[in-house]
């Protein structure tokens, strides 16, 4: 097994389909796809489960109660069986040669943890867009730098900083990216777009002001005070 999928999803099942499309139909076919329902109360699940009996490749799990998206992350990382591990948000759509394109960088580099930009999916706008030219190293110090669905690392690289800090409930994605620079891990960012990211009712928009607290606790060092 070459690569780990993780997807958590909450009450997707208008958005699953063509999420979880986008990568069982992807060229590179030596994967795993585990994706968690944090505790839905739609029909998430039987959604996935219906996708699971099409393609032996996908493997549920199942919170009881919602955990939110740090924490189910970290139980797909504890039960993936793959070398690398992908990030996927339930919400948004991979391109075709994506796995394959991030796997080939990661095979035939020293870089231990590669990205790739994305394109809206409302506006068809490039992001990262001129901030994708400013080193990654300075970049960070004000923002994440990295669109945290289209991240392949190793995840032997992953447990070494612990996986995701579950301190973060909001902005995981950017105390992850932090947490690797930290320890000095280079990270490839892959000009070419292999991802489309939904910015419509996505975490980001939702909870704007959660995402801006846990963000400024990763730029001044500091852990969160609020509870989760």
């Amino acid at each position: 097994m070459k690569i780990s999928v993780i997807m958590s999803v909450h009450n997707g099942q208008y958005c699953l389909p063509t999420s979880i499309e986008s990568i069982l139909n992807q060229s590179y076919k030596d994967f795993e796809f585990l994706i968690m329902d944090d505790n839905s109360n739609d029909d998430t699940y039987e959604l996935l489960k219906k996708y699971q009996k099409f393609d032996s490749r996908i493997k549920i799990f199942q919170n009881k109660i919602n955990l939110g998206l740090t924490k189910s992350l970290n139980i797909l990382l504890l039960n993936s069986q793959g070398k690398y591990v992908a990030r996927q948000d339930a919400d948004d759509i991979s391109e075709i040669n994506r796995l394959s394109i991030q796997y080939k960088t990661l095979e035939n580099s020293n870089y231990q943890v590669c990205s790739t930009r994305a394109k809206i999916i409302q506006t068809s706008k490039k992001i990262p867009g001129l901030s994708f030219y400013i080193p990654i190293k300075v970049l960070i110090k004000y923002k994440n730098p990295i669109i945290h669905g289209t991240i392949m690392a190793d995840k032997n690289i992953l447990q070494t900083i612990g996986n995701y800090n579950e301190k973060f409930y909001f902005s995981q994605d950017y105390k992850l990216i932090y947490d690797l620079l930290e320890n000095n891990i280079k990270i490839k960012q892959i000009n070419k777009p292999l991802y489309h990211l939904n910015m419509n009712n996505n975490i980001s928009t939702l909870f704007s002001e959660e995402q801006k607290y846990y963000a400024d606790c990763v730029r001044k060092k500091v852990n969160p005070e609020i509870k989760n």
